[in-house]
């Protein structure tokens, strides 16, 4: 078995398409519109499957925002240098929440950065050895 996908609700699909792609680097995979049922799906990720999880943005027509509650944590991503990659998110209109650093209590390098939704998603400092690119 294998993780497929992770689902967002957005309040706005475009809005949350750009900061996908364009902050933190991820393509446009596919969109699916529903007009009987009133909701489109986004698929973007760094990859497709069946090799890389996808995200999946829903947006139900007319929903705006969500309440987050408090069983989501967050979204993990890993890139090779973290301080470059929250310039570059911050450079790019992105909202960097927790600067990079060592998490507390460990030597592994992140920062966080939340997307116009509220999601929050950790960004993990990972070698890739030849096996994937950064953002």
């Amino acid at each position: 078995m294998r993780i497929l996908h992770t689902m967002l609700r957005v309040g706005d699909l475009q809005r949350s398409i750009d900061f996908y792609t364009k902050v933190l680097g991820m393509k446009l995979l596919r969109t699916s519109d529903n007009p009987e049922y009133k909701y489109t799906l986004a698929f973007l990720g760094y990859g497709s499957n069946p090799d890389h999880a996808e995200l999946e943005l829903t947006y139900n027509y007319g929903t705006t925002s969500y309440d987050m509650g408090t069983a989501y944590g967050h979204i993990a991503i890993s890139a090779e240098d973290i301080y470059a990659t929250a310039a570059a998110v911050k450079a790019n209109g992105g909202n960097v929440t927790r600067e990079p650093g060592p998490v507390k209590g460990g030597t592994t390098v992140i920062a966080f950065v939340t997307d116009p939704d509220g999601y929050k998603i950790e960004l993990i400092e990972r070698s890739f050895d030849g096996q994937g690119a950064g953002l």
